[in-house]
């Protein structure tokens, strides 16, 4: 998890770096690419083949998947690096209130007094830090991480009936191609001007050309993002799921370096205090597995 966290945060960096000509819909469809054709490269010559009865389990993952990559994305171009993160990292949280929504678990004091904790300090690193403006980049990347939480539940269900890491994470890539790549379609084969009067400002914008300069960059993303994936799926899959949220946490600290080094990204005490309020109650919402249901 600690690897998966260092990726995950130089991949944040690298789409805020391309996120200044390509749009959102765009930079997750040459992630997802470059991580698909590099995971079947590797996967095609595995014995135990391309195929699985589970298809139901990866259909769920990859659409949570695929709305919190979007929506982490697009608050990644437009938030400081390490707010975006830090409120894509809300994911545990999630996961806590899942347990009990979704899954039935009983609800334990600790737990929900986490959650508390840590919903405070959404509000402290949004309402005085952000700009009116950013606001809805703040609301996606929250969104983000709810969708994340969703994601990471499929994964633990898939590595309950033994599905392999690298088939997880291919299956997303593949299905997070397609769906952005008919996005990027969409505009051009069915341009603005034919669509009705209300609905034009909802249709995305076609997409930029592609620059041999910008290659590298958009490679990097998908090289990043797969490595991450990989070893954050192995993680949640194999490992103590409430440990590895705690782990997970290192990439905000990674990417408050990043941001801090390459834009200058020096944010306020009351955000900082926000971000510490958001770790320390995913930290206690893991601690809280600990203690008996009341």
């Amino acid at each position: 998890m600690l690897v998966a966290a260092f990726f995950f945060a130089l991949m944040g960096l690298l789409v805020k770096l391309a996120g200044s000509r390509y749009s959102s819909t765009e930079l997750v469809f040459y992630r997802s690419l470059t991580g698909f054709v590099l995971i079947l490269g590797v996967a095609g010559p595995l014995p135990t083949g391309l195929l699985t009865p589970h298809w139901r389990l990866h259909v769920q993952r990859s659409l949570c998947g695929i709305l919190s990559l979007w929506l982490y994305f697009f608050a990644l171009t437009r938030l400081p690096l390490a707010t975006a993160v830090t409120l894509n990292y809300t994911s545990p949280l999630f996961l806590g209130l899942f347990a009990v929504v979704l899954l039935g678990e009983r609800a334990r004091p600790l737990s929900m007094l986490a959650l508390g904790i840590g919903f405070v300090g959404v509000v402290l690193l949004l309402k005085p830090h952000l700009d009116r403006d950013q606001l809805g980049a703040g609301l996606a990347g929250l969104i983000s991480g709810l969708f994340a939480g969703l994601a990471y539940l499929n994964v633990r269900a898939m590595g309950a009936v033994n599905e392999p890491e690298w088939r997880i994470v291919l299956y997303f890539t593949l299905l997070s191609t397609v769906v952005s790549g008919l996005a990027l379609l969409l505009p051009v084969a069915l341009p603005a001007a034919a669509w009705p009067v209300g609905l034009q400002p909802l249709v995305p914008e076609p997409p930029h050309a592609l620059s041999l300069r910008a290659v590298p960059l958009l490679m990097g993303i998908g090289v990043c993002a797969l490595i991450g994936q990989l070893c954050m799926t192995r993680a949640y899959r194999t490992g103590a799921l409430w440990l590895a949220s705690n782990f997970a946490y290192s990439a905000i600290v990674f990417s408050s370096l990043f941001g801090l080094v390459f834009h200058g990204e020096w944010l306020s005490p009351l955000a900082w205090a926000g971000m510490t309020v958001i770790i320390a109650g995913g930290v206690l919402a893991s601690l809280s597995r600990e203690q008996p249901a009341t």
